[in-house]
């Protein structure tokens, strides 16, 4: 039956969202608007866009049509009111914490965030007096605990890097919200195509749309999409502070995006049959995927996700990092590098990948074991992976 007047799907929001306006004398795709200024001929006009009472665009480092088309096309895919973007994913991260952030405010996360952001949790916040509470990830009670002590933001990342612990969105969402707390989750893993956080009760939702949304490893950048007031201001402090996403690598965002729905529903598939069969493998010790009925976390991710992602970690019966190190260039169909979300398989340890800012100490902390080995899956055939995992274990 033909759809009429209703959304359209994810798959086709990811061709067609967010282009129509910014396609030029007859061309079917976005111009990448390299320009560093727009000019005005009305000087009333022109201060009308510069104090943002009329559409349009002043200066690069502000907005940029490119960069506006990939903002809309993710604000589509999440269904929110409003997105703003920023160079790198830790770039639209940093903006988001010290733009709703000050000196006497309280902010409540989890232990195992991504590296860099638990280094702002830890070593920069603390700097200005923000009051952090780090808890252990998968334990509800206590995030509840310290939410209810008092709380201005929560920061929530399900499924985690690179231990891939789920929570309970929607349960913390509303005890964060009952607090009064701007509620923000990192959804890179899960990807918009997999899991929608605002829907759960998220105030905000963010990517480090460098990995699965641009997922060929040729662009970097960061995307934000939420209430219109919040995205404002960070927005702000993201265009005072100069961590502007480049038109061209906007542009190279919005072309992997085209395909974003069909790569997820094949690394999906991927991740599933690669996580089956390394559990079962007499090498392979344990085996962290959401879509395992294994996982602890299995039946939450069921219930708030469409499809479990591309990502899974695992240990070595020798839990040894010397066995990581004879493992990994073994490997034939997966670089070995510090990325996520590509078509091509990636893989390497949180050492030198997820958590190379953080000592031995501090990884064991946040229960990540320097044993472990982080496996983006890619596009490829499933059994050629399986087949390159197999020999590789085989040698070690």
């Amino acid at each position: 039956m033909t759809k009429r007047n209703e959304a359209p799907a994810a798959a086709t929001r990811c061709v067609w969202g967010g282009e129509d306006a910014y396609l030029l004398q007859g061309a079917t795709q976005v111009p990448v608007v390299h320009s560093v200024s727009f000019g005005y001929e009305d000087v009333d006009e022109w201060q009308a866009v510069a104090l943002g009472e009329a559409p349009g665009h002043i200066y690069g480092r502000n907005t940029n049509p490119t960069v506006e088309a990939f903002e809309e096309k993710v604000r589509l895919l999440e269904d929110a009111e409003a997105a703003t973007s920023a160079s790198t994913g830790m770039g639209i991260i940093s903006s988001t914490l010290f733009a709703l952030l000050a000196p006497g405010r309280r902010v409540v996360s989890v232990k195992d965030t991504y590296g860099g952001t638990n280094v702002i949790f830890q070593e920069f916040l603390p700097r200005f007096n923000v009051d952090v509470a780090l808890c252990d990830t998968t334990d509800h009670e206590q995030i509840e605990t310290e939410i209810a002590k008092g709380c201005d933001l929560l920061y929530l990342e399900s499924p985690t890097n690179p231990t891939t612990k789920v929570m309970d969105l929607a349960r913390l969402a509303q005890a964060g919200r009952k607090a009064g707390a701007v509620v923000v989750v990192d959804n890179t893993f899960a990807t918009p195509i997999n899991q929608n956080p605002l829907a759960l009760g998220a105030d905000l939702v963010l990517h480090s749309a460098t990995k699965f949304l641009g997922g060929h490893a040729d662009a970097l950048g960061g995307v934000i999409c939420g209430r219109t007031a919040l995205i404002k201001k960070i927005y702000h402090y993201r265009e005072i502070n100069g961590a502007t996403l480049h038109p061209m690598a906007a542009y190279l965002l919005l072309r992997g995006m085209k395909t974003l729905s069909i790569r997820i529903e094949r690394q999906n598939a991927n991740a599933m049959t690669v996580a089956s069969f390394l559990e079962r493998h007499e090498k392979v010790a344990r085996v962290f995927y959401p879509g395992l009925e294994s996982h602890p976390d299995h039946e939450t991710a069921k219930k708030q996700m469409r499809g479990f992602g591309g990502m899974l970690s695992f240990m070595l019966a020798d839990d040894s990092y010397d066995a990581v190190k004879k493992f990994v260039p073994r490997l034939k169909f997966a670089h070995a590098a510090a990325n996520l979300g590509a078509v091509e398989t990636i893989v390497g340890p949180p050492a030198t990948t997820s958590h190379v800012e953080c000592t031995p100490e501090e990884r064991a902390a946040m229960g990540i074991p320097e044993s472990l080995i982080r496996y983006s899956t890619g596009i490829e055939d499933a059994d050629d992976l399986i087949a390159d995992l197999d020999q590789a274990l085989t040698a070690i």
